[in-house]
């Protein structure tokens, strides 16, 4: 039986595996090493953004992409994405929602 998955295996002409195809929010948290913050990021937030708004601008997401993620309202996400320092599970949501640590959304 096979279990449902987000991963597709394409094969080649041989049958044999050629390419996995993955959700991008999967690709990007693998792509990014753990708890490591990427130049853009640090360079947005210099420029004043908050951590979450300079990684969600990093991640080519918009407000409405990520508050869905979360089960909420794009407004509401808005407000979360101004406030420079959000508690530990707020940040834990929005981490999950873009595929990183939290830890790496505390600068």
């Amino acid at each position: 039986m096979n279990a449902p998955t987000d991963i597709q295996i394409i094969n080649d002409a041989e049958g044999n595996p050629a390419f996995v195809v993955i959700p991008y929010a999967q690709y990007v948290a693998q792509k990014i090493e753990p708890d490591l913050i990427p130049h853009e990021v640090v360079s947005r937030i210099v420029d004043g953004a908050t951590p979450i708004r300079a990684w969600r601008e990093h991640l080519n997401l918009t407000q409405d992409e990520v508050a869905k993620r979360m089960g909420i309202t794009q407004p509401a996400f808005a407000q979360q994405e101004t406030v420079a320092k959000p508690r530990k599970a707020t940040r834990e949501k929005i981490a999950a929602a873009f595929g990183i640590t939290a830890s790496q959304l505390e600068l």
